[in-house]
């Protein structure tokens, strides 16, 4: 008895040092992502998944890298394995509603970013979604996106652009001008003077 308690003891113990190896290619992955090499990141992504079959972040990780890359379709498998494994994180269906908005798939990305608002309703979401209904036509619906997303962050300047762009498109040029001079004055605040003068030059566009 007591030799089979020690032997099952040994294999837990040999697991785990397995999952530590699995993690510790991982977080050399994501060091590698931060230096900017991809490709050397997703080698080590992918010996961590062979380590580690259900290591959602890895899958997910690995999925970023890819579409840095420009791999949108890849990298949307590698979100659905995510989610597979882990249907709980916002940050996955976010960036697979990313991947696909990119592909040009605005309804679907509407889909991801439906799931993540029920996780957490953050901003950059509702920002997300609206820019995917504005490319669908639905205006207004985008709009009301773009005006929840600054209720949530008042502060939120890519919002406020956003949304001066839709109602410009909409034949509302001083709503528009108005939107654009908030972000402006943000921007100034926050010191990101180069967006603040972008700003200012699609002011000065509206206005023409």
């Amino acid at each position: 008895m007591l030799g089979l308690i020690k032997k099952i003891k040994i294999i837990k113990s040999r697991k785990s040092t397995i999952e530590l190896i699995g993690i510790k290619r991982y977080l050399t992955g994501l060091a590698k992502y931060n230096l900017g090499d991809n490709q050397a990141a997703i080698v080590e992504y992918n010996h961590a998944i062979k380590i580690h079959r259900k290591f959602a972040l890895a899958y997910f990780n690995r999925g970023l890298v890819k579409y840095d890359l420009g791999q949108y379709q890849e990298a949307i498998i590698d979100y659905d394995l995510a989610i597979d494994l882990n249907s709980t994180r916002a940050d996955f269906y976010i960036n697979r509603g990313i991947a696909k908005a990119d592909l040009g798939q605005y309804q679907e990305a509407i889909l991801d970013y439906d799931r993540a608002m029920t996780i957490d309703p953050d901003p950059t979401v509702y920002n997300n979604r609206g820019l995917a209904k504005a490319e669908l036509g639905e205006k207004q619906s985008a709009i009301n996106d773009f005006d929840l997303a600054i209720k949530i962050d008042p502060s939120f300047t890519q919002a406020y652009i956003n949304r001066g762009k839709l109602k410009l498109s909409l034949g509302q040029k001083q709503a528009a001008i108005d939107d654009v001079t908030k972000a402006a004055e943000l921007f100034q605040q926050q010191q990101r003077m180069d967006l603040y003068e972008k700003a200012i030059r699609l002011i000065w566009q509206i206005r023409k």
